[in-house]
């Protein structure tokens, strides 16, 4: 049988399962325990949360791989390419090293029958196995308790917080949330949680299981000043541990101290100043990410984040009103279908002079017209495009070099911003050598 290549295991995947999603942990057990995949590292890292995972994950990976760990990272969705989601010692997993992981799978699954996200992640545990590692940092996909990723023990669960999202699955209370994302949790070993106001559920589990618990406003915290932070926690014989002066973050810095606490009950070694350049140091595409770009002759500011949620929204806003732009903020949104919409617009369209909106390239987009009404009823100025990419361009011309763009609203709204600033760029050195 000829090979296939990734993306053609990938398109394959997607019709494996009847439905692309299917909650439930017997599937992902059964062929987990089959291959041998319940054990991808000594140590393992469990995340989850309705937001924040993907920085809590890469400070908790930096952190560890800065002593000289070999650190695995599992995280989804995957922005432009699928082998962001698999990270071997920092670096993307190939083409190669997955083609070899799907086959592995697809030979040792049987009848039984994986979806996409459930294939992607057992593959992710096999690459885990075979790479030798010391941690593996593994993201929820959604939820936690009927997450693929719970198939495995946590040495440490962390969760970053809790709001509603993905009602249909996880239910529209906080508190029914709060019961999946503890899910991760396992008798007698850490818990951790970033949310100052856990719902009762979450605490309940924690004491069902007698997990040592780590709570944030109480076991650890964070104190951020104008110019720089400082965290105090506590380590696993309860002796209280400081950082000071640490250098202010682009990202959130509510998940580096949940990081921070994670990596103190590890017992590594503890340097300040290690630590301090390392969480600087830290990057996460599409999330607070700031870039800056030439556009006919100007420089402008570009700001990209992920946020698709009220809960997300309201941090967004806490952080834009930290750092406002000499001149303007321009707004390129996109949502998807399933997305509060009012909630995610509510606490940003007073940050915002003007906005740009358009449908997103997924049949799960909401409509541009939707987007746009529901921001004239807020009585904010906004024009539709055809595209992200049509909009984006607009609010480059609409720009001055002292107003700042805010891209945000979805993973395929930034997607689309970077393949527009990746083919710029390509066009530009193009250009440079032709010229």
């Amino acid at each position: 049988m000829t090979q296939r290549t990734l993306g053609e295991w990938l398109a394959y995947l997607e019709q494996l399962h009847p439905s692309a999603i299917d909650m439930g942990l017997e599937r992902s057990q059964q062929v987990a325990a089959r291959l041998g995949l319940g054990q991808p590292a000594p140590r393992v890292i469990t995340v989850t949360g309705t937001n924040g995972k993907g920085s809590t994950c890469a400070f908790v990976a930096a952190l560890l791989q800065a002593q000289g760990l070999k650190v695995g990272v599992y995280s989804s969705p995957h922005l432009l390419c699928y082998n962001e989601r698999v990270q071997l010692n920092g670096v993307e997993a190939t083409d190669a090293q997955l083609c070899e992981a799907f086959a592995a799978l697809e030979a040792g699954r049987g009848e039984t029958s994986l979806t996409y996200f459930e294939m992607g992640t057992l593959a992710a545990f096999w690459l885990f196995e075979r790479a030798q590692l010391d941690v593996v940092v593994l993201e929820v996909g959604l939820g936690g308790r009927l997450d693929t990723v719970n198939v495995v023990d946590a040495d440490l669960a962390l969760v970053t917080s809790i709001g509603v999202d993905h009602a249909d699955y996880l239910g529209n209370t906080r508190e029914s949330v709060a019961y999946e994302k503890a899910g991760i949790f396992r008798q007698s070993r850490p818990a951790l949680c970033g949310d100052l106001d856990p719902p009762q559920p979450l605490l309940d589990k924690v004491r069902e299981l007698d997990c040592p618990f780590y709570l944030r406003g109480r076991e650890f915290n964070l104190d951020i000043g104008a110019t720089h932070w400082q965290w105090r926690g506590r380590d696993a014989r309860g002796k209280v541990v400081e950082l000071l002066d640490l250098p202010l973050l682009n990202l959130p810095m509510e998940n580096a101290a949940l990081a921070l606490q994670a990596y103190l009950l590890l017992d590594l070694p503890w340097d300040a100043k290690q630590i301090g350049a390392t969480l600087r140091a830290t990057k996460v595409v599409g999330r607070l990410d700031r870039r800056v770009l030439d556009w006919q002759g100007k420089r402008l500011n570009l700001l990209l984040d992920v946020g698709h949620n009220p809960h997300a929204a309201h941090y967004l806003a806490q952080r834009l009103a930290r750092t406002p732009p000499a001149g303007r903020r321009l707004a390129v949104f996109g949502l998807l279908a399933d997305k509060d919409l009012d909630g995610v617009i509510a606490p940003l369209f007073g940050s915002v002079q003007s906005w740009a909106v358009a449908p997103l390239d997924t049949p799960r987009s909401r409509p541009a017209v939707e987007l746009e009404t529901a921001l004239q009823n807020l009585g904010a100025p906004v024009t539709s495009y055809a595209s992200i990419t049509a909009a984006l361009e607009a609010q480059c011309a609409l720009a001055a070099a002292e107003d700042e763009i805010l891209l945000f609203g979805s993973f395929y709204c930034v997607a689309e911003a970077l393949e527009w600033l990746a083919r710029r760029s390509t066009e530009e050195a193009a250009h440079g050598i032709t010229g």
